[in-house]
């Protein structure tokens, strides 16, 4: 079988490139030549033994590229289109998808959920850090790049801007609400880009790297905070003149950040939670008003599906959002565990790669 190369998972620690065959595509499926990818935060879980895959699994979950195979039963594509696919690809049949859950589809489950079930490139299948990968359910997941649009202008589409966005979202933020932002990372950085498309009028970004303190700022971040300037709680409470925020996004992922997003929100308010946890959380008493202060912890895989990337790549062709600033390096994929080394270790300002054949 023709061979391609792709990063792999091996053992915890160990993520190499190495040689694997081409994917195999159904009838409902399409083959993707990658020409642009990156490495998510996700990975990095991954990579530490954090987030449990099989080894010899192709990582990676968010594929820029163009279509090199159409399955015989996949239609209103063509060979060579420039698409992408969500880093969720639900299938659009099971009852999860039609009741709008599509990140924990379970079609092959009798009643037709399963807990991150969306979530199959690099965790369940092959992933698109590679030459190439297969799209599943191809009608339900690919989405043609509109015109004029860069690889890196829709990169950040099938997962961080979703993920991000979904945080506003999912929270209800309002016309005029307070929302407060913890860890800037390209998450993060989206999730304030969705709260001020939501209509918050105070957004308070929190983080101690002084670039990503300023492209906060760009994508509408009313306030930063630097938590290593003292304590986070009181810094964000004096701003809101004691009241609290309506709504707080976690999007690191850690007992620290997430304690500290309760600990800021009014009573009433919502925290919605974006980060992926390696380790159980406690939810101290105080913070929760002892279960009576009709508090919302929310959490969200971001949403996948055609649609969703649809509505995504229109925010980017309308100028509203400019994402390629979060695209600080960029390396070949002959390189990617030189990149994997990088973004792990969050040094030289990185914010996201992008990998290139």
């Amino acid at each position: 079988m023709a061979k391609m190369k792709a990063a792999i998972f091996v053992e915890k620690n160990r993520i190499v490139l190495d040689d694997k065959d081409i994917p195999e595509i159904g009838p409902l499926d399409a083959l993707v030549r990658i020409t642009t990818t990156t490495i998510c935060g996700t990975d990095v879980h991954i990579l530490r033994g954090e987030y449990p895959v099989a080894k010899g699994l192709t990582i990676g979950h968010e594929p820029v590229g163009v279509i090199e195979r159409l399955g015989s039963q996949v239609r209103g594509f063509h060979e060579g289109q420039r698409v992408i696919a969500g880093a969720i690809t639900p299938s659009g049949q099971s009852y999860a998808c039609l009741c709008g859950c599509g990140s924990q589809d379970g079609p092959d489950t009798r009643h037709g959920f399963r807990a991150t079930g969306g979530w199959k490139f690099g965790n369940t299948i092959d992933g698109c850090q590679a030459e190439y990968v297969r799209v599943p359910d191809a009608l339900a997941n690919l989405c043609p790049i509109p015109d004029g649009l860069s690889d890196e202008a829709v990169l950040m589409c099938p997962d961080i801007m979703s993920t991000g966005f979904s945080g506003a979202e999912r929270a209800e933020v309002n016309i005029g609400d307070s929302v407060a932002v913890f860890a800037l990372g390209p998450i993060g950085l989206c999730a304030v880009a969705g709260a001020r498309l939501k209509g918050a009028t105070t957004i308070i970004g929190v983080d101690t790297v002084a670039a990503r303190l300023s492209v906060a700022r760009g994508l509408g971040a009313t306030h930063v905070v630097d938590f290593k300037q003292g304590d986070v709680v009181k810094q964000i409470m004096d701003l809101t003149d004691g009241r609290g925020v309506d709504v707080a996004i976690e999007a690191l992922g850690t007992q620290g950040t997430f304690e500290s997003a309760l600990r800021v929100l009014r009573p009433g308010g919502k925290l919605s939670s974006l980060g992926v946890y390696s380790s159980d959380l406690r939810i101290p008493v105080d913070a929760y008003a002892a279960g009576l202060g009709d508090l919302s912890i929310l959490s969200t895989l971001c949403p996948g599906g055609k649609e969703r990337m649809r509505r995504l790549m229109a925010v980017v062709a309308s100028g509203q959002v400019d994402l390629k600033p979060l695209v600080t390096h960029r390396f070949k994929l002959d390189d990617i565990e030189a990149a994997y080394e990088l973004f792990a270790s969050q040094r030289d300002g990185v914010m996201k790669i992008a990998i290139t054949p």
